[in-house]
């Protein structure tokens, strides 16, 4: 997975997001089978949040913290969002088949519409880059990149990725108390949280900069001198 697409994946997953990073459309391609027309670097969707369930023992289970939605995200609470989001390592972007109507029919198709109202989605989507479905969904183009746009960009949100990471900072340092027990599977949050505790670990550190030589047993008898040599030295 590309570095800028964990980074984003994390984030949006944080701000209580479902991912699928990297998602492929796929097209027939006639005698040959089938092809990819373009990969959506991150497709996200987000359910209304509610009170978390007790189990049968009356305990209510606890998961990461997503009840602090980022304001930048711009998220509607009552209501279920879509994101299509195109993400740059460098400047800020949207490739053209992330706004190809065949490839948005095949991505909103999902959402359980009907063909007119799909075509009425994707009209308004390329137009304006957010639309609102009849059921109260709503889908959303968000470009993510590292430096703003070189060129014109298409309508749609821009979150950069210097954002992204100190949503994640900040979050990791917020719940350290918690995160610093567990194991993370997620290549960018498992990163982040590697780079906090060797921040943390510089505290009690040992040495020079960070850096020290532990003697072998005995060396440090060879090195000190007798008591004789300092009677003579006097």
């Amino acid at each position: 997975m590309d570095h800028a697409v964990a980074l984003v994946q994390a984030y949006l997953q944080l701000n209580g997001y479902f991912t699928s990073a990297e998602y492929p459309i796929i097209a027939s391609a006639g005698r040959s089978g089938f092809r990819t027309i373009t990969d959506i670097d991150v497709l996200a969707f987000r359910f209304p949040s509610g009170l978390p369930i007790a189990n049968p023992q009356g305990r209510v289970p606890r998961g990461l913290d997503t009840s602090e939605i980022d304001p930048g995200l711009g998220v509607k609470s009552d209501a279920v969002d879509m994101i299509i989001g195109e993400v740059k390592e460098g400047r800020v972007s949207v490739n053209d088949g992330a706004r190809d109507p065949d490839v948005l029919r095949a991505v909103v198709g999902r959402l359980g519409i009907t063909s007119a109202e799909e075509e009425s989605v994707i009209r308004d989507l390329l137009h304006s880059g957010v639309a609102t479905l009849p059921n109260g969904f709503t889908v959303r183009f968000i470009a993510f990149g590292a430096f703003p746009p070189g060129a014109a960009v298409p309508p749609c949100r821009i979150i950069s990725l210097g954002h992204v990471l100190n949503f994640l900072q900040a979050y990791v340092r917020k719940h350290w108390g918690m995160l610093r027990h567990l194991q993370f599977k997620d290549p960018a949050f498992g990163f982040l949280m590697t780079l906090e505790k060797a921040r943390r670990g510089e505290a009690g550190r040992r040495g020079t900069q960070g850096v020290e030589v532990v003697p072998a047993v005995g060396e440090e008898r060879k090195s000190a001198p007798r008591k004789s040599q300092v009677r003579r030295n006097r």
